[in-house]
């Protein structure tokens, strides 16, 4: 049935990303598309025969009025509810999957500026996303929804179940390590400090209170920039670890005892390795921004290395299809299907990273520094229009081709020469191109940067690489 009341809304086309929708709060975002957004997700779950939602919003100014217009749009679609309040993204995962929902929305602006927000959302226990959000969009716009309804919503309470079961797997008996923990004002907060209580040893939480304004740093640990404060603790304390989370707690970042930061995948091989031990031969998936070291290491532990698309729900989709054990990406989504449920959680990977440090007998620098040195660019973005970004790294993969290098297409195009390899992809969220690449040598780093660029050249693009190597 179509509802009655002439229901129908237009998203602007930039809030339809390939992963969630998203854009600035009073600009591209309002309340009305949260409403929207409710009524059309809560259609799509009642005509495939579901009753209830989960919801949860991250700590950002906006998120308790988006997150309340939200539920009266599920609601107004006869949907059922449950509201599990502020908090991290994977708690909501947590909920949707203990409490067996047929459906959950997150409100949050993940990493992004202050002024942003967003809605991630899942269908059963799989991510909604891509076409399934277009489709989202067309529908609102058609007004093709379900007739109007009542559900309900109910409060609950998860924190203490979510922090329960994080606890569970905590393998370090009562090894009393010295971590710093830096919450950047984000969503994790609450849970963290009541996390880190339970846990054995010294734990330092900088940035606890939730306050979406953000003001100690921009909540995003892959950034050099904002890791600064918790290195400068690290040091100051002596601290074995340091972590960081981003604002909805879904990725981590990770500092050693010296103050260095590793990478998401120099510390996603301690996990591998880690993981390896109880699953021999076991597949392990990365995303095609990841080193190389990282697939020759997972081979060397006696796992399978699969690389994979970027993107959250794109890993996650391929770690249902294989049988994955472990998954994760540079930006510092971690996956564990070992123990744990599939989807990517920040703080359930802190404690697997501790334990793995803990098994290895290592510290985390030692760790580090036994890893083959190789130096890289950091992720470089060229902007490219919309129209063009797909086209210029079709054309690039088909003069590759031509000229018989080897070329895994797999997301974009990654290319292996005698010096390294090089990344080109179009971003599923901008309208930017993003290249990484890798060499042994500083010469071989330039000869790569060199044949990237030549490439970007003959596709009407001017490259600019200054400041764009990084040794790990």
């Amino acid at each position: 049935m179509h509802d009655t009341t002439g229901f129908s809304h237009l998203f602007p086309a930039s809030t339809l990303r390939e992963y969630d929708i998203r854009g600035i709060v009073g600009e591209s975002l309002h309340e009305a598309d949260a409403f929207a957004i409710g009524r059309t997700f809560g259609s799509i779950i009642a005509r495939q025969g579901g009753t209830r939602v989960a919801v949860g919003r991250d700590g950002r100014l906006s998120s308790p009025a988006l997150s309340s217009v939200l539920i009266d749009g599920l609601m107004a679609s006869g949907i059922d509810v449950i509201d599990i309040g502020c908090g991290p993204t994977p708690m909501l995962y947590f909920a949707a999957t203990v409490e067996a929902t047929d459906g959950a929305v997150m409100v949050t602006g993940s990493h992004n500026p202050a002024n942003y927000n967003g809605f991630k959302m899942m269908q059963g226990r799989k991510p909604f996303f891509g076409g399934q959000i277009l489709e989202l969009g067309r529908l609102a716009a058609a007004g093709d929804v379900v007739a109007p309804a009542t559900g309900t919503v109910t409060p609950l309470d998860v924190s203490a179940a979510y922090i329960k079961r994080l606890l569970q797997d905590w393998g370090g008996g009562d090894r009393a390590l010295s971590v710093v923990w830096d919450s950047g004002n984000g969503a994790a907060g609450d849970i963290l400090l009541r996390l880190v209580k339970a846990l054995p040893g010294k734990h330092t939480v900088l940035n606890a209170a939730i306050d979406g304004r953000f003001p100690a740093h921009h909540p995003d640990p892959t950034v050099p920039k904002n890791l600064e404060q918790l290195i400068a603790a690290v040091r100051k304390q002596g601290a074995d670890l340091g972590i960081a989370f981003d604002g909805d707690a879904d990725r981590i970042g990770i500092v050693d005892d010296t103050g260095e930061i590793l990478f998401g995948d120099q510390f996603l091989i301690l996990l591998a390795r880690d993981v390896l031990e109880a699953h021999p031969g076991a597949t392990i998936i990365a995303d095609v921004k990841a080193s190389q070291v990282l697939f020759d290491e997972i081979a060397e532990a006696g796992g399978i290395p699969l690389m994979w698309k970027t993107g959250h729900s794109l890993i996650k989709s391929k770690m249902a299809e294989t049988g994955a054990p472990l998954a994760g990406e540079m930006s510092g989504h971690i996956f564990f299907a070992d123990k744990w449920y599939g989807f990517d959680d920040a703080l359930y990977a802190a404690i697997r990273v501790m334990n793995a440090m803990i098994h290895s007998g290592e510290s985390m620098s030692t760790f580090r520094k036994s890893l083959p040195q190789v130096l890289n660019t950091p992720e470089l973005r060229f902007d490219c229009a919309e129209s063009r970004k797909f086209a210029v790294v079709e054309e690039v993969a088909d003069r590759l081709r031509a000229d018989g290098a080897t070329v895994s297409d797999t997301d974009g195009v990654r290319v292996n020469t005698e010096d390294g390899w090089w990344l080109l992809r179009a971003s599923n969220t901008q309208a930017v191109l993003v290249a990484r690449a890798e060499a042994s040598s500083e010469a071989g780093l330039t000869r790569l940067k060199a044949a990237l660029a030549s490439q970007l050249a003959a596709s009407g693009l001017a490259p600019d690489f200054s400041g764009s190597n990084d040794g790990h």
